[in-house]
């Protein structure tokens, strides 16, 4: 089955709303079929320096086939895709499967990543939280453990572009609050592009300079204040949930002054 005609994607921004200039990444008009079907459809979209763009859709959206399309690892059937020459990837996957029989520990897992040294390794590690886990066994971290050691692998090639599909697999939800908050953190520090693939908006709402909503081809896109009152973010994800965001959005999206705290409040 293939599916329904797209309608017309919106316009861009304008070059001038976007930081860091030309795209380190762009998608053109990019098509991919599989099995006789249409998996995506005219999707174009890009990643600029120093932003945030976080990409959401449901499961079967073709989120992380176009990951794959974005990176070379995917045949595209139309369209193209356009990258900064010399552009240096971090890429975190989906799914990470760690063998249990395999006694290695993070940083030797690590340094076979790179060629970094392990005074670089372990300063990565302390960049995103990890840094007292270098000498524990892979097979004995908790999934919050375990992402943000493959956080730290991406990070070794010292790359303009991160590429993140689902970071929070695994982790609860004070972990993925924390792990946002350490993905934003790069973000500042390193000045990088990061497409992040999510299902919860709510959580990286905050941090999020543009989201794309994939289904097959571009829903809408634009910032996350706009994208959940779009007709076609509440068509996929209900109202109860634009709503709810949306109100997240209105109390966020304003400056707080600086005040004391209530009486008794500790």
């Amino acid at each position: 089955m293939r599916l329904a005609k797209p309608p017309p994607s919106p316009p861009p921004s304008s070059p001038q709303t976007l930081p860091g200039g030309p795209p380190l990444i762009a998608s053109h008009g990019l098509f991919v079929e599989a099995g006789g079907n249409t998996v995506l459809s005219g999707v174009e979209m890009e990643v600029r320096p120093g932003e945030i763009v976080t990409m959401v859709g449901p499961n079967g959206g073709g989120k992380t086939t176009l990951v794959r399309a974005l990176l070379g690892l995917q045949p595209l059937s139309g369209g193209s895709v356009t990258r900064r020459p010399g552009l240096r990837v971090g890429y975190l996957p989906q799914r990470f499967q760690v063998d249990i029989a395999l006694p290695i520990t993070a940083g030797r897992f690590l340094s076979l990543a790179s060629r970094a040294d392990a005074a670089q390794r372990e300063e990565i590690l302390r960049e995103v939280g990890a840094a007292h886990l270098i000498g524990r066994m892979l097979a004995n971290l908790s999934g919050g453990e375990l992402q943000r050691v493959l956080l730290a692998r991406a990070l070794l090639k010292q790359p303009e572009l991160l590429i993140l599909d689902e970071p929070d697999q695994g982790v609860d939800v004070t972990g993925r609050l924390d792990l946002f908050d350490t993905i934003a953190g790069i973000r500042s520090r390193r000045g990088c592009g990061i497409l992040l693939i999510s299902h919860d908006l709510h959580l990286v709402m905050s941090s999020t300079d543009r989201v794309i909503c994939l289904n097959g081809h571009v829903c809408c896109s634009g910032h996350p204040s706009s994208v959940v009152r779009h007709p076609a973010y509440i068509d996929l994800f209900g109202t109860r949930a634009a709503s709810g965001l949306a109100v997240y959005t209105h109390e966020h999206d304003h400056t707080h002054s600086e005040a004391p705290p209530p009486e008794g409040a500790p």
